[in-house]
């Protein structure tokens, strides 16, 4: 008797962190430093992905908050 399959787990996404941050730019799409430094959140580098996040211009705050979202 075979078991029954499991469902895939949910797929990990960055959008959370790139979606606080265009609230930040109200209404403008994050640039690819932005993605590339929430992507980075995502894997576990939260220092990273706030440090790349400021680097770009988002505010400290903003950064920091949306680096905690990127893995959820």
């Amino acid at each position: 008797m075979a078991w029954p399959s499991r469902p895939p787990p949910p797929k990990r996404t960055s959008r959370p962190c790139i979606n606080q941050v265009e609230r930040e730019l109200q209404g403008g799409e994050a640039p690819d430093s932005v993605r590339m430094a929430c992507y980075v959140g995502l894997s576990g580098g939260h220092d990273e992905c706030a440090s790349g996040l400021t680097a770009g211009g988002v505010t400290d705050g903003t950064a920091v908050s949306a680096c905690r979202v990127a893995p959820k």
